[in-house]
């Protein structure tokens, strides 16, 4: 049988797989839907709103329904609640611009403050969402549509729903997802379905890794070779190993992602994770690698030369280029991660030479002098810059940052065990953090002993739902306060991710867990009501065609080893 042949095979048998063990899951839990029916664990929303209470009446959905919409700021929210109520639930609405309640209203109310807020009321005379912004409409759209999917009528008739008043904002700014095409090419029809589906669940960050030593992933005009070289990982034909996004790629990305809320920050990972880079501009490396052979997909450790004025100048280029896509005040990324210090600079000549020049007591401390020159050109094009959180240490004990981050860099904590450490840095030095701690939001790991990924496993440690959701809890993470905490991450490295089913299939469940820790404040979070909530929203995935892993650890005991 041909590899290709294979393949295709394979593929088949893990998506039937999947949706088998999906559909004997949910045939397993009839007994949740009994013991949680009388309370709002029932209704199946994730995340769970701020306030929510019942009023003791209740709405029936006529058969002619109409929606309205108060403002042309809602067109979109209403579209979107009009084509779920059409193809998901078969009902037959319209849909009109008009300052006249309809059976479903979605209104503009300037009494709503917050721009992520809304407040959703259902009485016995109709049902509405009120936000000050497009926003938050959406997001109670969103909610809106748990409502529907958890009242589904069981035999034929009209959905009825329960009196409610919802009254609900986010508890952090950044509640956010990262994909990595640098590793595996990931197209633009996939992203989109990514991107619709963390609007589901109030995400409004999407960061896109798209750069690594295993590939360059994105256009730059006045540097063709980056693509033309950087992203080629096969001689073959294979979107996988050789795709990239144009500029126009992305700007679409952009504009899709924006109806939906959220914000596409691009990653470009330097001075290290530049494996690609340097394979096609060989005048950026460092005096010690020039006459170095290098295989992209299989070189790593390299560096940028922080002496060359060419690397400073191909990075302006590819920053200038980024803010013609990208709207002004996007957040950049730019990596700062894993650079292998000692490998490089430390004992590379040239930057001796620099390092002695500039009056620095080691080579650590070229990374400010590298990123000074960097992050200048970032805020010339008005691009906010982040940084991952890197410490003199790799692990505890560890006592300050790697180098000095200026003030205006958020930094993202991503190391297993350093998040408290992290945590009380950014605390004292006024920086803002996001937490993607490595041990609880590292989707690319198994969740579960013996699951997947089943190649490119290095020995990762299991991340299961529980820990995914319950984190921040156990560690008594805010004891000294998270006011400088913006938000929270999930990351989907993508060395053993090759394709959307599979990142699907490593998000989910465990993406719903991140989606309540970002958006539901403390004393509403609860896992044992979080499990009573999930099985609804993960029937609404199934029906979606959405391979998620069935977490029937949670719902059974599990045999000790």
């Amino acid at each position: 049988m041909a590899m290709d042949s294979i393949q295709v095979t394979l593929y088949i048998m893990e998506k039937n797989i999947i949706k088998r063990l999906s559909l004997l899951f949910l045939l397993l839990c009839p007994l949740w839907g009994l013991r949680a029916q009388e309370s709002m664990d029932a209704y199946g929303l994730i995340p769970q709103p701020r306030m929510i209470q019942k009023t003791g009446t209740r709405y029936r959905l006529p058969a002619k329904l109409r929606l309205h919409y108060n403002d042309a700021r809602l067109g979109f929210a209403s579209e979107y609640l009009h084509q779920y109520l059409r193809q998901e639930l078969s009902l037959s609405p319209t849909s009109k611009l008009s300052k006249a309640p309809g059976h479903i209203s979605l209104l503009i109310d300037p009494q709503v403050s917050d721009e992520e807020a809304y407040r959703l009321s259902i009485s016995k005379t109709g049902l509405s969402v009120r936000a000050g912004h497009e926003r938050g409409a959406l997001y109670g759209v969103m909610t809106l549509m748990q409502l529907l999917h958890s009242h589904r009528p069981r035999f034929g008739g009209r959905f009825v729903l329960p009196g409610l008043e919802i009254d609900d904002q986010p508890r952090y700014r950044m509640r956010a997802l990262m994909l990595d095409p640098a590793r595996n090419f990931l197209p633009v029809a996939q992203v989109k379905r990514f991107l619709d589906r963390m609007a589901r669940y109030k995400f409004n960050t999407l960061q896109l890794h798209l750069t690594d030593d295993q590939g360059w992933r994105v256009e730059i005009a006045s540097h063709p070779d980056l693509t033309r070289i950087g992203a080629r990982r096969s001689s073959h034909e294979s979107i996988t190993d050789n795709g990239f996004y144009t500029a126009n790629d992305l700007k679409e990305l952009v504009a899709y992602a924006a109806q939906r809320g959220i914000e596409i920050i691009p990653e470009v990972d330097v001075p290290g994770h530049t494996a690609a880079l340097l394979l096609a501009k060989p005048e950026l490396r460092c005096d010690i690698a020039r006459e170095t052979d290098f295989v992209l997909g299989k070189t790593d450790n390299v560096m940028l030369s922080a002496v060359s004025e060419a690397t400073f100048k191909v990075l302006d280029d590819v920053l200038r280029e980024l803010s013609e896509i990208f709207p002004r005040g996007t957040r950049i990324h730019l990596g700062g991660d894993e650079s292998a210090i000692e490998r490089n600079w430390a004992v590379s000549p040239e930057h001796q030479e620099l390092q002695k020049k500039l009056g620095y007591d080691g080579p650590r401390a070229l990374m400010s002098y590298f990123f000074e020159r960097v992050l200048s050109s970032a805020r010339k094009y008005g691009l906010r810059p982040m940084l991952w959180c890197e410490l003199d240490n790799i692990r505890m004990p560890a006592k300050e940052y790697l180098f000095d981050y200026p003030k205006d860099v958020e930094l993202i904590t991503w190391r297993m065990g350093l998040t408290p450490k992290c945590l009380d840095l950014t605390r004292a030095s006024g920086h803002k953090i996001i937490l993607a701690p490595g041990e609880a939001a590292y989707f690319d790991y198994p969740q579960f002993r013996g699951d997947l990924p089943e190649f490119n496993n290095w020995g990762m440690p299991i991340t299961t739902l529980e820990r995914a959701y319950t984190w921040d809890l156990k560690n008594n993470l805010y004891a000294s306060g998270d006011g400088h905490v913006l938000g929270v991450m999930g990351t989907l490295w993508g060395e053993a991710i090759k394709d959307m089913n599979r990142v699907f299939y490593m998000t989910y469940p465990r993406a719903l867990a991140l989606a309540e820790i970002g958006w539901t404040t403390l004393p509403r979070r609860d896992w044992a009501s979080f499990v009573h909530r999930l099985p609804l929203v993960l029937d609404e995935l199934l029906r979606s065609g959405i391979p998620y892993r069935p977490p029937f650890e949670v719902y059974a005991p599990q045999p000790s080893k």
